[in-house]
């Protein structure tokens, strides 16, 4: 059990860590402008209050602080070769509403505490550690997801400074009253050859760690995804006078796909997931067959060819009930990401730091999107998983242990000591 894992093989340092950043945890999630919940979106005196408290345990860290011109939250740990690439490490600080409190926030808090950790030891790596708390990975306020670790890529669209909140104000405008400059965002992007890779520490945000009954779990890849607007179209009729034999039920095809869906992808394995998220019936009246039903589809995959495939056999299917029942079935695809492989020497070092630790490493993909996926555009990427309660997130109960976070300290330090040569 985890309880025991952590006396024979997490530090007693990793321990205090932990206990700290489980404080950390619940300090910046007082920091809301929700009272009784957490909401803390881009540019707002939340995000800002959480910025500068960050900055302070930065500083006390030993880092050079500074916060970016898109409102990232940054601090840099000198190495011995201050031209050599960083090693870059974070997660967000933003969050959804009536969020839990670990989603984002731990995996820059428990980077921080590496940085302490070389810090309070007078270790200096080969190349400096930097810290990037993102300013806004969920979107929350303006719909628009990544937008702190674009900002360090570059890729800013060119019309997300007018895009508009619920209250109308622009993101311009909304940059303007707390103190940044529109016109310099580019300012916040990074060269290729400032960083040698990226790693986050995050939630599970899904049960499969707790069912295997682990702390930690190794990313290999950030599912892509794929969204679409589905449609059946039959024929309308009396709920009393059609007979069963000759009805054109939009519905019932609509309810055979769904399961067909539930079973082919079930089939395919690839830790491949696809959901049935939304169903309209038209008309829609207690005594009136379905003549059309409108329903969506969202399939993710750790693997663009086979979730492609997926798809394929999925459209195929439900063109061939629609064909059988006499019907007629489209679908429009109106949103894609491609999958974001994690790179194969980060997930190495991630396995042997979790496999000293707990005698077994278990490699997953990620479901839920992270900033990795915009950094991977430019920079190697590795992500670590810590297991939490019943794989709930966006969610006050969200929950994990001081005793997994005690794991993933002693992971996340082990695995950046293994950048030093002297402690390979």
């Amino acid at each position: 059990m985890a309880e025991a894992f952590t006396l024979a093989a997490v530090s007693a340092s990793a321990a205090r860590a932990a206990e700290r950043v489980m404080a950390r945890c619940d300090a910046l999630a007082a920091i809301s402008e929700t009272p009784g919940q957490l909401t803390r979106v881009y540019l707002s005196p939340e995000h800002l209050q959480a910025n500068r408290l960050v900055g302070e345990w930065m500083a006390a860290a030993g880092m050079r602080v500074w916060q970016d011109s898109v409102g990232n939250i940054c601090g840099r740990y000198e190495g011995c070769d201050p031209s050599a690439p960083a090693l870059l490490l974070g997660s967000h600080l933003d969050s959804v509403r009536n969020a839990g409190r670990y989603d984002g926030p731990l995996g820059v808090l428990t980077a921080l505490e590496v940085v302490s950790h070389l810090h309070q030891n007078a270790i200096r790596l080969p190349m400096a550690v930097e810290i990037v708390g993102f300013c806004d990975e969920e979107g929350t306020r303006f719909g628009i997801t990544l937008l702190g670790s674009r900002g360090l890529t570059g890729t800013w669209p060119a019309d997300w400074l007018e895009r508009k909140d619920a209250q109308g104000i622009s993101v311009a405008e909304a940059m303007l009253r707390v103190g940044l400059e529109p016109l310099h965002i580019g300012a916040s992007q990074r060269a290729v050859s400032d960083f040698c890779a990226y790693l986050e520490c995050h939630i599970e945000q899904g049960p499969c760690l707790q069912s295997a009954d682990m702390p930690l779990g190794v990313v290999t890849a950030i599912n892509g995804a794929r969204r679409l607007n589905c449609r059946f179209t039959g024929h309308a009729g009396h709920a009393g006078t059609v007979p069963m034999g000759q009805r054109q039920d939009a519905l019932t095809a609509a309810a055979e796909w769904t399961l067909a869906i539930e079973s082919m992808t079930t089939a395919s394995g690839h830790h491949l997931v696809a959901t049935v998220g939304t169903l309209e019936c038209l008309p829609g009246a207690v005594n009136v067959i379905p003549g059309q039903v409108k329903l969506s589809l969202d399939v993710r995959g750790p693997r663009d060819e086979a979730l492609c495939a997926l798809l394929k056999v999925l459209l195929a299917k439900g063109h061939e009930i629609a064909a059988r029942r006499g019907l007629t079935f489209d679908a429009e695809q109106f949103y894609g990401i491609s999958a974001t492989e994690c790179d194969q020497g980060l997930q190495h070092r991630l396995n042997q730091s979790v496999l000293q630790l707990q005698g077994r490493a278990m490699s997953l993909p990620s479901g839920a999107g992270h900033d990795a996926i915009a950094i991977a555009e430019c920079w190697p990427v590795g992500m670590l998983f810590v297991r939490c309660k019943d794989g709930i997130s966006h969610h006050p109960d969200e929950s994990v242990t001081a005793s997994d976070v005690a794991f993933a300290v002693q992971a996340y330090i082990n695995t950046v000591l293994s950048f030093d040569e002297g402690h390979l």
